[in-house]
Parts: C-alpha cells; structure tokens; sequence
C-alpha cells in the first residue's frame, strides 16, 4: 500500500491564492531538493513521519473540509503524491497542490488547482525552473512570483509577457517576507496596471512564523 512521509496535517486558513482567507486542511509532505533563500518551511526538510494514504485520507476526513492544500517541503518529490491527489479529489474536496516549479506537473490529477512557483533570480533557484511546466498550466492553475527586490520584479515582468502567463492562469505576485515592503511591490504593480493579484501571506500576518498555522 502506497504511503507518503508527512511532516503535518493542520486545519487553519489559507493564507495565499484565490483561496486566502476559507478554512483548509493542510498536508504537509516531508522533503524538497530546492533551498530558496527565502524558505519559511525548513523544518519540513526532513523528519516526518510514514503513513499509508488511507491513514492521511481518515485524518483530512475528520476535519469535514470543503478545501484540502497539500504542500510542503514540495510535495512532487515523493512519487505517492499523484495518487494522494487524486484519492482526495475523489472524495469530493476542492483540492490545490504548491509546488516549487522545479517539478513536472503534467500527471497531476486535472481537478487539483496547482499553484505553480516560478523561481525569481533572489530566490536562488531560478535554474531550477522547469520549463515545460508552462505547457501544462489551465485556467485552474495559479502561478507564483515571489518578489525580493526590483531586480526580481523587472524579472518577473518580463516572464508575464515571454511566457504570456495571464492568458494562462491566473498570477499572483507576493513580497519576500523580510525582503521587501509589501507596500512598494503593490505600488509598483498599481503604476504598471500588471494583470497579476498582490497577495500577502495572510498567515503570516495573523499568527507569524508558527508552524502548524
């Protein structure tokens, strides 16, 4: 029986997405071969524990979500992931899956939101990008920009026309947090009129770094 090394399952808000704000099961896979310099989740780099699928489904269940987001660490690194996906999928819940980007996504189940990083330059990882990820993305799917400074944000402009991502899905530009103020990434998306959303980690900003919220 296939079973997923998990770091936690957590019941809280979204904090990130056109999901932000509606209560959300959280599941936390274990791993991930990236190290961004701005990561908040190191803790879920390694440890964790093994559990079956159906032990992580009867968990999720006890919550009643209507929405599931499995995350990490980056969740597609472990193989069981697809069919954790898809077994939630089944099971009625609206399901979202964060991924660094780094990873392909063209087997994940066609019902699951995928919100799909795309590394910028200050992150560390912006050869990491796998490029043909973009082929895959749907209306259903959201891409990422994390934003450190100007020279990131010059980047990531360039990407929304190069790779014409909001004909694509829907885009959403986040300041680093500690990187740069949230107010100068949306004064400058204002000035712009870019097609993206500004999101801030709503998370963050209600119960600050602790894990499990």
């Amino acid at each position: 029986m296939s079973r997923l090394r998990l770091s936690e399952i957590f019941h809280s808000l979204q904090g990130e997405g056109l999901t932000a704000g509606c209560p959300t099961v959280f599941v936390r896979l274990t791993g991930c071969p990236l190290r961004c310099g701005y990561c908040d989740t190191e803790y879920a780099f390694s440890g964790g524990e093994w559990l079956e699928i159906p032990r992580i489904l009867q968990q999720v269940a006890a919550y009643k979500p209507r929405y599931v987001c499995v995350t990490g660490g980056e969740p597609l690194a472990q193989q069981s992931c697809g069919e954790l996906l898809t077994a939630l999928c089944d099971m009625g819940y609206e399901v979202s899956l964060e991924t660094s980007g780094a990873m392909d996504i063209s087997r994940v189940d066609s019902r699951v939101s995928r919100v799909m990083d795309i590394k910028t330059p200050g992150s560390g990882e912006v050869e990491r990008n796998l490029a043909s990820n973009i082929d895959w993305l749907t209306a259903v799917d959201q891409v990422k920009f994390v934003i450190c400074d100007e020279a990131d944000y010059a980047w990531s402009c360039r990407q929304l026309e190069i790779l014409d991502l909001p004909a694509r899905c829907t885009v959403l530009f986040s300041p680093a947090f500690g990187r740069i103020g949230a107010t100068t990434l949306a004064d400058w998306i204002v000035r712009d009129n870019l097609p993206v959303r500004f999101q801030l980690q709503l998370h963050k900003l209600l119960w600050g770094d602790q894990p499990g919220k």
